[in-house]
C-alpha cells in the first residue's frame, strides 16, 4: 500500500502537491458579487479515486461549521467533475478546476459553482495561475515513457477569452507549482534540479534558476523574497544511499539570484506543500510525518513539527492563521480535514470526500 501511494504522487497529484493550497495561489476579491459560496467559507479539493470520476470539491462554512460536499456536481445538474482534481485557483469571478487525469481544466464561476466553459486539450494538468482576465499558464507533466520514466513536461499557455491553449513552452520533467510575479512566471520542476523563469510579455523562457533537485511548490514573503520548497531525490530505483535531501531555496526576483539555502537534516524524508501565513512571514510545509513552521528569518530548520501527523493536504488560513490539513484515511471511504491553532492546538474536524489534498481560502 506504501508503494501504491508512492506512484500515486508521483503519477497524479500525491503529497507532492496550496493554495494558498495546496497547493497554487489564489487571489482574493472582497469587493466580489455575493453568492452561495462568496464569503467565509473554505473549498476542499477531494482528489478521488485515480481512474474514477468521483473528484469533488467540499465547501466548509467556518461560521457555522457547516459542510457540504461535491459542489461541483450539485451546482451542474450532477454532471460529475472528473478524475483526480489537483488545483484549484481563483481569479476575479473564476475558479479555476485543475482535473489531473481527466486532462482538463473546469471554468467555474467562483460565487455560485455554475460551469462558465471547460479547457481542454491538455496532458496530465498539474496547476494553474492566471495573469489577467485574458491569459493563464497551466503545468503539464505529459505521459511516462514505456520504462516510466518522464519526458520534459511543459506550460500550456491559455487564452482564458475562449478557454483555448494557444501555445507550449517546454520546461523540465514534471513541472509542478507556478507563480507570477513582476510580470515572471516561475515554475518548479519537480523532476529536475531548477526552477523555470518566463517572460509573460513574449511567453518565451528568459533563465533557469538552480536549486535543490526536486522543486514542487513556492511562496513570497513580505519583503518578496521567494522561497521555493525542494523534496531532494528519493527515485525508487536508487538505493537510499543515493538519496538527497530536500531543502528551501531563497530567491531575489528582482535579479534571479539566489539568497541562501536551507537543507533538511533527513535525506529519506520528503518535503511538499509550501505554504505561507497571511502575514506572510511564517512558512508551513509537510516534512518528515508531520507540519513544519519557519520563520522567514530562521537559518536553520526546526527539527520538531509543529504538527507532528501525516496529512495528504495542507493549508494555511490568511486570516486567521488556522491549519488546515487532509487526512485521505487511508483510501478507504471519505477524508477528514482537522483544523489546527496557528500554535498547533486541534480546534476542530470535519469529513470531507476522497482523499483531500488542498484548500483554497474566499
Amino acid at each position: 500500500m506504501k508503494k501504491l501511494n508512492f506512484f500515486r504522487s508521483f503519477l497524479l497529484a500525491a503529497t507532492l502537491a496550496l493554495t494558498s493550497v495546496g497547493f497554487t495561489s489564489c487571489d482574493d476579491n472582497n469587493d466580489g458579487p455575493s453568492g452561495v459560496y462568496a464569503e467565509d467559507g473554505v473549498f476542499v479539493l477531494n482528489e478521488g479515486n485515480f481512474e474514477h470520476t468521483n473528484a469533488s470539491i467540499s465547501y466548509y462554512n467556518k461560521s457555522t461549521q457547516q459542510v457540504q460536499n461535491n459542489i461541483f456536481s450539485k451546482e451542474n445538474a450532477d454532471r460529475p467533475l472528473g478524475d483526480v482534481v489537483q488545483d484549484m485557483h481563483i481569479y476575479d469571478n473564476r475558479a479555476f478546476l485543475v482535473v489531473n487525469n481527466s486532462n482538463k481544466i473546469e471554468v467555474v464561476n467562483a460565487t455560485t459553482f455554475k460551469s462558465v466553459g471547460v479547457i481542454e486539450g491538455l496532458s496530465a494538468p498539474r496547476y494553474f495561475v492566471a495573469l489577467n482576465n485574458e491569459k493563464g499558464y497551466a503545468t503539464e507533466w505529459l505521459p511516462p515513457n514505456a520504462d516510466w520514466s518522464y519526458n520534459n513536461g511543459r506550460v500550456a499557455v491559455i487564452d482564458l477569452k475562449n478557454n483555448k491553449v494557444i501555445k507550449t513552452i517546454e520546461v523540465e520533467k514534471q513541472p509542478e507549482q507556478l507563480r507570477i510575479i513582476n510580470g515572471k512566471l516561475y515554475v518548479t520542476n519537480q523532476g529536475g534540479s531548477t526552477v523555470t523563469v518566463i517572460n509573460t510579455a513574449t511567453d518565451a523562457i528568459e533563465t533557469s534558476i538552480p536549486v535543490t533537485y526536486g522543486s514542487n511548490s513556492l511562496a513570497l514573503d513580505k519583503n518578496k523574497v521567494l522561497w521555493v520548497l525542494s523534496s531532494g531525490n528519493k527515485d525508487w530505483n536508487l538505493p537510499e544511499s543515493e538519496y538527497t535531501a530536500g531543502a528551501l531555496t531563497k530567491i531575489n526576483p528582482a535579479d534571479n539570484s539566489i539568497i541562501g539555502t536551507i537543507t533538511f537534516p533527513e535525506v529519506t524524508a520528503s518535503a511538499s506543500k509550501l505554504l505561507i501565513n497571511g502575514n506572510k512571514d511564517r512558512l508551513y510545509f509537510l516534512y518528515n510525518g508531520g507540519v513544519h513552521q519557519l520563520s522567514i528569518d530562521a537559518s536553520a530548520l526546526n527539527t520538531t513539527p509543529l504538527i507532528n501527523r501525516t496529512f495528504y493536504g495542507l493549508g494555511v488560513d490568511p486570516e486567521t492563521g488556522n491549519i488546515y490539513g487532509g487526512d485521505e484515511n487511508n483510501w478507504s471511504g471519505d477524508g477528514t480535514v482537522y483544523v489546527y491553532s496557528p500554535e498547533g492546538t486541534q480546534l476542530s474536524s470535519f469529513r470531507a470526500s476522497i482523499g483531500p489534498n488542498g484548500f483554497v481560502f474566499n
